[in-house]
């Protein structure tokens, strides 16, 4: 089954919180999820936004498809496609 990077959300109402994980496509958006890759708080000022990179950039290697709008963090923090990110994770 095809992997899809995507968002879940969590947080009580009105107060979302989205973690960003690798998940398989037929799972259920909250649902089961393989590994956590980092988090987006929009509520916070600035915004929180904290990825993995290195995770990241294994997990679109091995053909996992980032949604549109994990496409636009990750381009937001400086990730171009192809590029493998050295080091740890990165906090944008």
């Amino acid at each position: 089954m095809a992997t899809r990077i995507r968002m879940t959300r969590h947080g009580s109402k009105k107060r979302p919180f989205y973690r960003i994980v690798a998940a398989s496509t037929g799972a259920p958006r909250d649902g089961r999820f393989i590994e956590q890759l980092g988090h987006y708080d929009p509520t916070r000022t600035p915004v929180d936004v904290k990825l993995d990179l290195v995770r990241l950039s294994d997990w679109i290697a091995k053909g996992a498809q980032p949604s549109d709008t994990v496409l636009r963090l990750l381009k937001k923090a400086g990730w171009k496609r192809g590029q493998v990110a050295p080091g740890a994770a990165v906090q944008a």
